[in-house]
């Protein structure tokens, strides 16, 4: 009798947790739910998309083209909801290919299946409140372009809830773990320091999640009903903004810094670019629109300003805005705060102690200062530049030169001509087109086929000092880079490796990592006396960050201690 009491209590425990997991289960649901900012289907708007030609596009007034150079060009007009729609029609192909290639360097980063699922659930409660944090008319925009989002993804969420999200994916990764996905550089130049004495802005946009995410860039030439006419470099379903320039002349590009853990949505930084560049004419304005929105994490915009002549940086933490100007003919961003406030605390001594920001700082300082004045040209030559310090050789891709090889766009401004330069592939290597915004937007709407926007007079030509054969190599050892990661892991070796590492270290011989990876190779195989050699060449090249050492002289340790 005893036994079945106590078999009827543990039932109804079992019960009782059942229960309770499923009202958790619906509660989830129900409070992470987005829910749509209108009733309106994006399909119900009726409109049509014409194709025009091989990669051309029409939608009634709005256009998408691929030019010569491989950018695509995009213009569109309305309302909130019709540039969200007319978007997400003419560029629906490429939102699905983006989607997908995120995806994809999203499980490349994290393989684990159970910590995707646990990032899908954490990023569902984490921005559960999202919508409220941003404007209705950009979540009318970014609803209309979720209307063409790709099916296939539906296990991660709904259409709208993954494009809402992602345009917080860059933020999420600080709230994460400070994901090194971004190592911006940025720089300006006005008065003496050009040769015109005009501004003019530059600035890499190194943000890496592989090299199929950049293989489709998109510049969009944006007419809203309300707010200034802008254009700005993106991706397929993206609305923010990372480097864009409006009618009045005014710039914002955006430079990440160490963050704060965040414990909950707010503004996505690329929202606030947004804003301010359809909003602000001037730095003022820039500044009242940036301090009115509370941000997810630490970053810096960079303003540039016709009507001030100037450019200075808006540094923004979760709960401080600051402008940072540093009076003088010239400024330089990377990755850290450089106001009073902002430097002296813990967060940016660290950054700076330890990360790349301070040596590329100081990097575009000598380049700057090696130049009695600027032009379009010379800002190329220093955005493409590859070298360290004193112009030391430290290999490809290392992330303390100012070109890593992995720009998603690079890009120079001229505010007070309103032009802009931007970069084709391969990176910033080659050709930087330019367009004149004013002559744009005049014929925007009623631009022909065969109309070229491009000013090709004005084209910088490609880097004279960057072969095919470069591009290929360092394609080379980024590809057995991978392959010397997977041998680590599953703790395999290579077959000849005798003939293999020469090659290998012939692909990149003066960067750090080449013999760092050698070394993690033969210590996996119990090959303490190479490990340590290769770890010891590691640490006489140029090592990206105070935190690499660290690591690499554990390894050594390690060996000592075997």
């Amino acid at each position: 009798m005893a036994k079945k009491r106590k078999r009827k209590i543990w039932l109804y425990v079992l019960v009782a947790i059942l229960l309770l997991l499923l009202v958790f289960i619906v509660y989830f649901k129900i409070v992470t739910r987005i829910a749509p900012p209108t009733e309106l289907h994006p399909d119900e708007l009726g409109f049509e998309r014409v194709k025009v030609d091989e990669d051309y596009y029409r939608c009634e007034g709005s256009w998408l083209r691929k030019n010569d150079f491989g950018l695509w060009e995009l213009y569109i007009e309305g309302k909130p909801l019709e540039l969200g729609v007319m978007n997400g029609l003419l560029t629906s192909e490429l939102v699905k290919s983006q989607e997908d290639a995120f995806v994809e360097q999203i499980k490349v980063m994290i393989p684990s299946e159970s910590y995707l699922k646990f990032l899908k659930y954490f990023t569902a409660w984490f921005n559960k409140d999202l919508d409220s944090y941003i404007k209705q008319e950009y979540l009318l925009e970014i609803y209309g372009v979720s209307g063409f989002a790709s099916e296939n993804y539906e296990f991660i969420g709904d259409k709208y809830d993954r494009i809402l999200n992602y345009h917080a994916a860059h933020d999420i990764g600080h709230a994460l773990q400070n994901l090194n996905l971004v190592k911006c550089t940025a720089f300006g130049v006005w008065d003496e320091r050009s040769s015109d004495s005009s501004m003019l802005i530059g600035r890499n946009f190194d943000f890496y999640v592989g090299d199929a995410f950049a293989v489709n860039k998109i510049l969009a030439f944006v007419n809203p009903e309300q707010g200034y006419k802008f254009a700005s470099i993106t991706w397929g379903g993206m609305i923010g903004v990372v480097s864009g320039m409006n009618e009045k002349g005014l710039t914002v590009t955006l430079n990440s810094a160490k963050s704060d853990i965040p414990f909950g949505a707010c503004t996505p930084v690329s929202i606030i670019a947004r804003e301010i560049l359809q909003y602000a004419s001037n730095i003022e304005e820039a500044m009242a629109i940036a301090s009115s929105r509370k941000s997810f994490v630490s970053e810096s915009f960079l303003i540039g300003s016709a009507e001030d002549h100037k450019a200075v940086v808006i540094e923004k933490s979760t709960d401080t805005t600051l402008l940072y100007d540093p009076g003088m003919d010239h400024i330089i961003l990377t990755n850290h705060f450089q106001s009073d406030y902002f430097k002296s605390t813990p967060l940016t001594i660290e950054n700076m102690e330890n990360e790349t920001s301070v040596y590329r700082h100081e990097r575009v300082q000598e380049l700057i200062q090696a130049k009695e004045s600027f032009d379009y040209t010379d800002a190329a030559e220093l955005l493409r530049n590859r070298k360290g310090k004193g112009g030391k050789d430290i290999g490809q891709g290392n992330e303390k030169a100012v070109n890593q090889l992995i720009a998603h766009h690079s890009i120079i401004f001229k505010p007070e001509q309103k032009r802009f330069w931007i970069s084709t592939h391969p990176y910033q290597m080659g050709s930087y087109i330019c367009y004149d915004l004013d002559s744009i937007f005049r014929y925007a709407s009623d631009v022909e086929q065969e109309k070229v926007i491009v000013l090709n007079d004005l084209k910088i030509p490609s880097a004279t000092d960057y072969t095919i054969n470069d591009f290929n190599l360092l394609n080379i050892f980024r590809y057995q880079a991978d392959e010397f990661k997977k041998l680590i892991a599953e703790g395999d070796s290579i077959p000849d490796e005798d003939a293999v590492i020469p090659l290998f270290i012939m692909t990149n011989p003066e960067f750090y990592y080449t013999y760092d990876l050698i070394g993690q190779y033969y210590q996996g195989k119990g090959d303490v006396g190479n490990a340590v050699k290769y770890f010891k060449l590691a640490l006489s090249k140029e090592v990206a960050s105070a935190d690499e050492r660290k690591n690499i002289e554990e390894r050594i340790q390690e060996c000592s201690d075997e």
